[in-house]
């Protein structure tokens, strides 16, 4: 929580981009006997993930490798799959930010409240990720306007004014 020029309150975990990638090859190789790389898994998160279930279901048909024979396999992948191979990260995500907020003080609680939060980065752009935390923390929340390039332009504002932010 960043408020009057400084950090209020924080938590890091150890969730991005990656880790979601690999728990979709985890959960692949799993429930349906087929290893694809983490490439394939990143194009199955941006083209057909999704932090919660969607009225109508995407779908793609990936390539990989069969775990039972070795062989080359192509298989139907749903987005309903995926929601279920990102819930574990999303969950901690949620919950970190839950927990932030709890150690937030009650004065700038009242402004995320009335502001929101913001979203940054590339998980900022999994499909509905901004609608689930808000049902979870009540709060409203937004995607930035350019996601992929918030934390480039905020280190650029920093060094801009480094003394200020000492």
């Amino acid at each position: 929580v960043v408020s009057y020029g400084g950090v209020i309150a924080s938590n890091s975990i150890k969730i991005g981009g990656n880790v979601i990638d690999q728990e979709i090859v985890n959960y692949l190789k799993n429930t349906q006997g087929i290893s694809i790389g983490l490439t394939t898994a990143e194009s199955l998160k941006i083209s057909i993930g999704c932090a919660e279930q969607l009225v109508s279901e995407l779908t793609m048909e990936v390539r990989g490798r069969s775990i039972d024979s070795g062989l080359p396999k192509n298989i139907t992948i749903s987005s309903k799959q995926i929601v279920n191979a990102m819930e574990r990260p999303i969950e901690e995500i949620i919950e970190a930010i839950i927990s932030t907020l709890a150690e937030t003080p009650p004065e700038i609680v009242a402004d995320i409240i009335e502001n929101g939060i913001y979203l940054a980065g590339g998980g900022a752009l999994i499909r509905s990720l901004d609608n689930v935390i808000a049902q979870r923390t009540g709060v409203t929340t937004y995607i930035a306007e350019t996601p992929l390039d918030c934390v480039a332009i905020g280190t650029g504002k920093t060094l801009e004014d480094l003394p200020k932010y000492k």
